[in-house]
């Protein structure tokens, strides 16, 4: 099975559309005002509207306020959600929408009782912890954290890039990779060249 790729964080219509006909599978956009990749909605409308069809479109969240999550559904076509704070399972399922649940991983961290928890996830996307951060720090994290088998799919994220993304299948055999930081020139604003050789490492992978 081919391993699928999200690239996080877009904030520009151009790269996005470019990601798109790279091959990826899903961008993801950051609805959490204090991260440098957020999007205001208007900006997030542009995007969507421009991706040709078979890209998925994942909206982040932050411990958000339901009425600003429904504020985004609304005018947003969003096909899943990616919750990456504190969310109960409860307010996970409050939308009727597939979620993904972001674990920032650590010791101590028993992703079958998460998995439990959040059973009717689509996935369970694994990050580096940090303690002023929720995501897209570009920090790595042990990958011998992850178990062998998990109930829900896994997406692995944090710290990856272009030099290690073929180590990452090879290690974790995850469902999907995401990355953010790794296919950057600065915070927000992507490279084409670097989602094009990251991409290239994943369908290439044997």
């Amino acid at each position: 099975m081919r391993t699928r790729v999200k690239i996080c964080g877009f904030t520009r219509v151009d790269d996005a559309v470019a990601a798109a006909y790279l091959g990826v599978d899903a961008i993801g956009l950051v609805f959490y005002p204090p991260s440098p990749r957020h999007v205001e909605i208007e900006q997030a409308i542009k995007i969507v509207n421009a991706l040709p069809t078979f890209i998925t479109v994942v909206a982040l969240f932050v411990d958000e306020e339901e009425a600003r999550i429904r504020e985004v559904l609304e005018r947003v076509a969003v096909d899943c959600l990616q919750f990456h704070g504190d969310e109960s399972p409860a307010a996970c399922r409050l939308y009727g929408k597939r979620y993904m649940k972001a674990v920032r991983m650590q010791d101590g961290i028993d992703i079958s009782v998460v998995a439990q928890a959040y059973h009717d996830a689509a996935a369970l996307l694994l990050d580096a912890y940090h303690a002023d951060a929720k995501g897209g720090t570009g920090h790595r994290f042990d990958w011998a954290l992850i178990p062998k088998e998990c109930a829900l799919p896994i997406v692995l994220a944090g710290g990856l890039d272009v030099t290690n993304a073929s180590a990452a299948v090879e290690a974790v055999r995850p469902y999907a990779l995401d990355v953010s930081s790794g296919v950057e020139i600065e915070k927000g604003i992507k490279d084409t060249a670097k989602m094009a050789a990251f991409l290239e490492a994943i369908f290439s992978f044997k």
